[in-house]
């Protein structure tokens, strides 16, 4: 048994670093594009907001496709299209010119990104236990997660220093060292055929109104989304840049808002690593996930509902970094969630609705985020978040006893 729970991890590790460096050139966008966009064919910042979501919006028709590809191909062979699309996309990056071009290198990094990550979902189902469920979940998660925080870092100053292309051609050849690891997955995947599950997105969302346990995860799942991968990610620099008035003087020192919300943002990728796997520990062996989500909920709830308060700002910045804490946490406990109550009423296609809800929500999270600010100001954004975050805590209450 130790010995299947040492090779199990190992296999999830080098799943993570795989995903780690496919996930390098995607990063270095958010930060290198905005500045580099009039040199790379753009004419707007606009057209800049579409490359950067048309691969999420994508993933929303291509996600059963790719859960009904994983039943016919091995995970090792859809991991390896996913390398091989990471590394094409990145490398065009440094080359291509317009709109056009740049929305087809997003839409084949979206059909990437959706093997990475159903088959993480789907590789995880099937190696974890209920005891171990929550452990392989933030052990991915955070490992991972590395490679946003070297693209974020290191694209602003490759692009910077050496010129965008380089920085693309640079970022390719680190997706490249996923080939050599792939090597390290299990032989035996290689030897999967056809399963006996035919994974269908009918039969998940079937799964999931059969029982309100099951669809309040998919719920959990979708708002999280929609709150940290859409709403924070897309306006952090915007919200700090208000409560800052664009930035902090320190003597001769000057820190712009957009620094500030990088460091903060780095922060999280920093911390990842071990916070995601000790949070899923701990509700493994412990207090249970559906016990830890709703006190993480509640949790991030108050914290975001305060971020949008005129505080002092070394309370304020406190405030930031434990809503940044309870992103982490939220994260890791709602996938193992949605991994246990797929255990329990289907599997894959379950599986397939959670990870469609999750690419809504982060798909459509900017768009929510901008049409509320432009009509009731961005601090008005972040207390309907935290509004939101209460409400599922509230919602998950006569569930929190059955623990974990």
């Amino acid at each position: 048994m130790k010995d299947d729970t040492s090779k199990n991890k190992k296999h999830i590790i080098v799943f993570a670093l795989i995903t780690a460096l496919c996930l390098m050139g995607d990063s270095m966008l958010y930060i290198a594009l905005p500045v580099h966009y009039q040199d790379l064919g753009f004419n707007s910042l606009w057209e800049v907001g579409i490359v950067l979501a048309v691969n999420r919006i994508v993933r929303l028709p291509l996600n059963p496709l790719v859960g009904r590809l994983y039943s016919r191909i091995s995970e090792r062979t859809g991991i390896g299209i996913a390398v091989a699309l990471g590394i094409l996309t990145t490398l065009s990056y440094g080359f291509l010119q317009g709109l056009f071009w740049w929305v087809l290198a997003r839409c084949l990094w979206g059909f990437a990104w959706s093997l990475l990550r159903l088959g993480s979902l789907f590789c995880i189902l099937k190696l974890s236990s209920p005891e171990t469920r929550g452990a392989y979940n933030g052990l991915y998660n955070g490992l991972y997660r590395l490679g946003s925080l070297a693209g974020m870092f290191g694209g602003g100053l490759l692009a910077d220093t050496l010129g965008f292309s380089i920085c693309a051609a640079i970022f390719a050849l680190g997706t490249a060292c996923a080939l050599p690891i792939l090597t390290l997955m299990p032989q035996s995947d290689d030897g999967q055929q056809a399963r006996p599950e035919q994974p269908s997105l009918l039969d998940g969302l079937h799964l999931a109104a059969r029982s309100r346990e099951t669809m309040l995860t998919v719920l959990c799942g979708g708002t999280i989304a929609l709150v940290l991968q859409g709403v924070l990610a897309s306006t952090l620099s915007h919200l700090v840049s208000t409560h800052t008035n664009g930035g902090l003087q320190w003597g001769e020192l000057a820190l712009g808002a957009g620094t500030l919300a990088g460091f903060f943002q780095a922060l999280r990728w920093c911390w990842e690593p071990w916070l995601a796997p000790l949070t899923g520990g701990l509700a493994d062996s412990r207090y249970g996930w559906r016990r830890m989500l709703r006190f993480s909920f509640g949790l991030g709830g108050v914290a975001f509902a305060l971020l949008a308060l005129s505080l002092p700002l070394p309370l304020w910045f406190g405030v930031l970094l434990c809503a940044q804490a309870a992103a982490t946490a939220l994260t890791t406990l709602v996938d193992a969630g949605a991994a246990d109550v797929a255990t329990e009423e289907g599997g894959r296609s379950l599986l397939m609705t959670y990870a469609l809800l999750v690419d809504m929500g982060a798909a459509f999270g900017p768009l929510l985020a901008y049409g509320l600010e432009a009509a009731l100001g961005i601090n008005f954004v972040y207390t309907f978040c935290g509004v939101c975050f209460i409400i599922m805590a509230v919602m998950r209450k006569p569930l929190a006893a059955r623990g974990k």
